[in-house]
């Protein structure tokens, strides 16, 4: 099964708070932007946004140029009809963030919780960096939430890399400047812990990727 087909089949057999992942309220990421992209007309994008509950809160708190992507049309329908009239407020992208061509230089905050920690392939992980070094602008932000080094080692039925901080931030180049990081004890909506990392980066493009 291919990495679509997988992802529609979980959400066409769970509902968005069944997954493992699902939270209620993502107060350690919502805590972020809102410290940061303070500027509520700020590009954002949320990576594996899917059903998740971020978009709904963003909408809430009155920002204006969201982007969700994942690569689950399901779910992305499944947040559009959640949330009614306002899902117009939002851009929907159902595509893989390693393969698809995203715009220049678009985003001021880059959010990704429980994406990255399922590329466990070197060259995926290097796709996935250098989508980030072509979609956000200089100066913007880019949070990162993984499994733990302590977390789960499989999820969904697949495999995860797990992180922490500091192994998170060497993913990513000297182009990116750690500011800030975190550690969240998740608890699964079957009551099961996960501990999660979140590393939260500005990056600085260097005159070579601009011209990239």
């Amino acid at each position: 099964m291919d990495r679509k087909s997988h992802w529609e089949n979980v959400y066409r057999t769970k509902r968005a708070d069944e997954v493992s992942w699902f939270q209620k309220q993502p107060t350690l990421s919502l805590g972020f932007i809102r410290r940061l992209a303070e500027d509520k007309a700020t590009p954002i994008v949320d990576i594996g946004g899917g059903a998740s509950s971020l978009v709904d809160n963003l909408v809430a708190d009155g920002y204006s140029d969201i982007t969700v992507l994942d690569l689950s049309g399901t779910a992305l329908v499944e947040a559009q009809q959640r949330l009614g009239e306002r899902a117009g407020q939002v851009q929907w992208l159902e595509a893989d963030v390693v393969r698809t061509t995203l715009p220049e230089r678009r985003f001021g905050f880059w959010h990704d919780r429980a994406v990255f920690h399922f590329l466990i392939d070197p060259s995926d992980r290097a796709a996935y960096v250098a989508q980030v070094r072509r979609a956000l602008k200089s100066g913007g932000y880019v949070l990162i939430a993984t499994f733990a080094e302590d977390g789960p080692s499989r999820c969904s039925g697949l495999p995860v890399a797990r992180y922490s901080a500091e192994s998170l931030h060497r993913e990513f180049d000297g182009e990116f400047r750690m500011i800030d990081n975190a550690r969240e004890q998740h608890v699964t909506p079957h009551g099961a812990p996960q501990s999660f990392t979140y590393c939260l980066c500005q990056y600085q493009a260097n005159a070579s990727s601009v011209a990239a």
